[in-house]
């Protein structure tokens, strides 16, 4: 029986339990059923063999119907490529259904993200069987989808946000943020070409301003994804993980296009410090390593430039990172000490919304080590 938070706040509110009551009890089933029990529910196993093929399999079937589709698949004309996608999509939706019904969850999840994966290769397919696109140098095959920035893929990243919702609303699995998680990392990237066509006909789109311009798009639409994946974090605190690939997506753009905007001076390097820096602290805080893994990437990276650049031949500067490193070390001895009484303090001062979403990840993470 997998009991949460929720359900003990709606009997208190049908009066079957006190409200003083529910944080104890909750703590008190946490420690009971700190380990899942596999052999009942093998989909609560965190990373099994059998997970493993789950998800190779269903990369490979992904990455087949869309990464790595080939001329010779398109050479068997547009029309054939459009009624054999939605032949697959259709397959796939099908087979998702199929699993689902059998409690098979993570194969149905995996399904259902593929028919996703399938949604830009069949606008591509239509557009072209429509006559779209005819005088479009970097859009005459679809595996330019992936590696060119246009604002004519524009269109099918809309078509794929949307089917991703439509999906979503049938089978709630988390792997289908995967795909809209990538497309809104390619949106950002499209449609700052839009917004420069829009502003005139005669546009250099590798000038300096153009360039300027996709960095702080980008930026700034990485930092509404992190935004917007926080809020479905904490929406989905008491269930499965929906914010994770978007974490990871908005990470990928903010953090991006942030590396890419450095000056040179010493001051910009040091505001790209703090700033991964506190990419570290929110994922201690949110207890999301891929936040402690993009900002440790910058930190290091800002380092090993300052240690080369500004600091090249300077042994204090060896030194002081050396006497930092073992600083951290000491931190994290003393942190062990006191983490559960300094978090109680700190938790108690934050909303309700964001302590119940801190207390569920953390007693996540406790179940899986």
């Amino acid at each position: 029986m997998n009991i949460q938070r929720q359900d003990l706040d709606d009997a208190a509110a049908q009066g079957l339990l006190q409200h003083a009551q529910i944080d104890p009890l909750f703590e008190f089933l946490k420690q009971r059923h700190s380990t899942p029990d596999i052999a009942e529910n093998p989909d609560k196993a965190r990373f099994s063999g059998t997970h493993i093929l789950y998800y190779l399999g269903g990369l490979l079937a992904i990455c087949a119907a869309s990464l790595f589709t080939t001329l010779a698949v398109e050479a068997l004309g547009m029309s054939a490529l459009l009624v054999l996608s939605l032949l697959y999509a259709a397959c796939a939706v099908a087979a998702a259904i199929w699993f689902e019904k059998r409690g098979l969850g993570i194969p149905a999840g995996i399904f259902a993200t593929l028919a996703v994966a399938l949604t830009p290769l069949v606008i591509f397919a239509l557009q072209h069987v429509l006559g779209f696109w005819a005088d479009a140098w970097n859009a005459q095959h679809y595996r330019d989808y992936h590696r060119w920035i246009d604002w004519r893929w524009l269109l099918m990243e809309l078509s794929t946000l949307l089917v991703g919702v439509l999906m979503l609303k049938r089978f709630r699995y988390p792997f289908l943020l995967l795909p809209v998680s990538m497309t809104l990392w390619y949106l950002g990237m499209d449609m700052v070409p839009a917004l420069i066509l829009h502003a005139g006909n005669d546009v250099n789109w590798f000038s300096e301003a153009s360039w300027e311009l996709r960095q702080h798009i980008s930026l700034v639409f990485g930092l509404i994804m992190l935004l917007g994946a926080f809020f479905v974090d904490l929406r989905s605190r008491h269930s499965k993980d929906y914010a994770f690939w978007l974490y990871l997506f908005g990470l990928l753009t903010f953090w991006g296009a942030l590396s890419s905007m450095g000056s040179g001076q010493l001051s910009g390097k040091l505001l790209y410090l703090a700033i991964n820096t506190g990419l570290v602290c929110i994922g201690a805080v949110l207890v999301r390593r891929t936040f402690a893994v993009f900002g440790g990437l910058g930190m290091m990276l800002v380092l090993g430039n300052l240690s080369w650049t500004v600091f090249k031949d300077s042994f204090a500067f060896v030194a002081v990172l050396t006497l930092l490193g073992f600083a951290l070390i000491a931190l994290g001895i003393w942190w062990s000490k006191h983490e559960q009484t300094i978090s109680t303090k700190l938790r108690s001062a934050l909303p309700e919304d964001l302590r119940e979403l801190l207390e569920a990840r953390a007693s996540h993470q406790e179940a899986v080590r």
